[in-house]
């Protein structure tokens, strides 16, 4: 794979923003949707939008080395800062020169801050005022993590983008522990921001928090709105809640974020919700999803998914996909990979390298589309062929809020019946 060359023909932003360590140039609007392509130029890299960035939890994509990630044309990955933090842990870093010489990559890094793990995979102790209170996993002692603490590890890591620590609850609380949550993480931004000593080198966006409540969101991305922060992201989604409630968050929140700065809707990575949140005017995601699934056997194509480890694939000798260039698909069959997935570490490293080749290439496809104004084109077709006759209730409306109807037939007479369930697992013809 090459270097994305989507905008050679373009020379002049639309629109544009400047901070010490990024800088945001709008290239093209889609013209009936709210879905943009813009170049976000950080310190090690200049990254193209909208993308998926994957997750290398401990600085590093299980199987795949960082050459490889640059052959299947990775802009950005996302490092744990609470995992990093323990091992290697900051002093180890701050002698290597920052993570991106540790695991030499040079292209673009984020780090989250830490604080989603206190609270979804140790075991929660306290949230106070001054930080999250939790038991160390490795000795049981109790330990905290403050928002200065949070942005010192990350300082210490050196990656292009920070994330503020955030007081985070689930997607399905309800009640005044939200807002309660809304309020202390807009406050915790500020320890950030007071904290953050390398704001020259590295940029800190915080996350707009508030729930499933229209007013709590408003009133958390006005606020993180006057801070001036050169990125922000939509936080506390993609946690179980229902895809009606999900895409409405998204489209709130963009709508009062600034038009000429990056948003990051965390945590989603699903081809159809990239699809849609693009349409939405969102710019940059992440998922532990296509790599974590490759695990599985489980391979990405436009339609879905492939159980490679189904005694259907016994005997196919065609690629995953066809149309897809990575190496995986140039080079082993369905029946190979069926014979290795889940009991050979070359199936898992085989299948992931494809799972991410087609994450970049939706995206491209996706940016590719903005800037000839044929994005609602696209998505007409890629749902079309994802889901055939029937599509998720969520998606029909959440594309008709911005100005593509699938219940209206296109040039092909193609059209949409919406089905209420959330998730659909096959094209239904």
């Amino acid at each position: 794979m090459t270097r994305s060359d989507e905008f050679s023909q373009l020379d002049t932003p639309l629109e544009t923003s400047a901070s010490p360590a990024l800088k945001f140039e709008v290239f093209a609007r889609c013209s009936t949707t709210k879905a943009r392509a813009s170049k976000m130029h950080l310190p090690h890299y200049t990254a193209h939008t909208p993308m998926f960035m994957p997750v290398g939890t401990m600085g590093s994509i299980k199987g795949i080395t960082t050459k490889q990630l640059e052959a299947l044309d990775c802009h950005v990955i996302l490092g744990n800062t609470y995992h990093l933090g323990s091992r290697p842990g900051p002093e180890l870093l701050e002698r290597a020169g920052g993570l991106h010489k540790f695991m030499a990559w040079n292209r673009g890094l984020l780090t989250d801050s830490g604080g989603f793990q206190m609270v979804s995979l140790l075991k929660l102790a306290n949230i106070t005022e001054e930080g999250v209170e939790f038991e160390n996993p490795h000795d049981g002692k109790k330990m905290m993590l403050t928002p200065e603490m949070s942005i010192g590890l990350q300082n210490a890591i050196g990656a292009d983008i920070m994330m503020q620590l955030d007081d985070v609850v689930s997607s399905l609380t309800v009640g005044p522990r939200v807002e309660e949550a809304m309020q202390r993480s807009i406050r915790w931004l500020d320890r950030s921001i007071k904290a953050h000593k390398r704001p020259t080198e590295q940029n800190l966006f915080p996350i707009v928090q508030g729930g499933l409540d229209e007013r709590l969101r408003t009133i958390s991305a006005q606020e993180l709105v006057k801070r001036g922060s050169p990125g922000y992201a939509i936080g506390g989604l993609s946690g179980g809640e229902a895809k009606g409630s999900f895409w409405r968050m998204v489209t709130l929140s963009t709508d009062i974020l600034p038009t000429n700065k990056p948003r990051y809707c965390m945590g989603v990575g699903y081809a159809e919700d990239l699809v849609v949140c693009s349409a939405l005017g969102v710019d940059m995601y992440d998922c532990v999803f296509p790599t974590r699934t490759a695990r599985f056997g489980n391979a990405l194509v436009r339609t879905g998914s492939l159980s490679l480890r189904q005694g259907r694939y016994k005997a196919d000798f065609t690629p995953i996909d066809k149309d897809c260039d990575c190496s995986t698909c140039k080079n082993f069959t369905r029946a190979y990979l069926h014979t290795s997935v889940t009991k050979e570490t070359t199936g898992c490293h085989l299948v992931t390298v494809h799972n991410i080749a087609f994450q970049m290439r939706l995206m491209r496809d996706i940016r590719y589309a903005i800037v000839r104004d044929q994005f609602p084109a696209f998505i007409r077709d890629y749902i079309k062929t994802r889901f055939g006759k029937t599509v998720p209730l969520w998606i029909v409306e959440s594309l008709k809020s911005v100005n593509v109807d699938l219940t209206v037939p296109d040039g092909s007479g193609y059209t949409a019946t919406p089905i209420e369930d959330d998730f659909q697992k096959e094209p239904n013809w």
